[in-house]
């Protein structure tokens, strides 16, 4: 069950949302609109899953960058979000994918109790120029059923993240390469 904006914003006054910064002209009749924050990495090498990946990160400047086609992305949400009552999807939105950008198509599920700026999966299909804080997808809220569970307190890998992430999972891959 997705919650409605009316519901978001209750959820947000009675403590059981957190956004921060929060805009309430960004609340939407089922989602919260979500910015894209000032930092960004690139990686045009190969990737390893067995391997720690190599990103040149930036600031994105008030003026734009330019995103490239062939390139892979991490950016970070300006907003951290976080409840341990509701999950958290989070997704581009059309706005962002007429301008062929695909934004965090990979892993949309944010688990209760999860709070975090969000890094970003993105690519280019044409070059596009991008801006901080510019409105870049939605966030929707998910009733969760059954016994609450926190992901902070599971002690997931990414469970404090608060800067970009790149993936973690050649911590998983080692002494299984042969």
């Amino acid at each position: 069950m997705i919650l409605t904006g009316p519901a978001i914003t209750a959820a947000i006054n009675a403590g059981e949302i957190t956004i921060d910064p929060f805009d309430p002209a960004r609340v939407s009749p089922n989602a919260y609109d979500w910015r894209l924050g000032p930092r960004i990495r690139a990686c045009t090498d190969d990737l390893d899953a067995a391997e720690p990946s190599t990103f040149t990160e930036v600031t994105i400047p008030e003026t734009g960058m330019i995103l490239r086609p062939g390139v892979l992305y991490l950016g970070l949400t300006h907003e951290q979000t976080g409840s341990e009552r509701y999950a958290q999807l989070l997704n581009g939105d059309h706005a962002t994918g007429c301008l062929g950008l695909w934004v965090h198509v990979s892993a949309p599920l944010g688990h209760a109790g999860h709070a975090i700026r969000w890094t970003l999966e993105i690519r280019a299909a044409r070059p596009v120029r991008v801006y901080p804080r510019m409105t870049f997808g939605k966030l929707v809220f998910l009733q969760t059923f059954g016994a609450p569970s926190s992901y902070q307190h599971l002690g997931r890998k990414y469970a404090r993240s608060s800067g970009i992430e790149a993936s973690l999972l050649y911590e998983e891959m080692q002494g299984q390469r042969p």
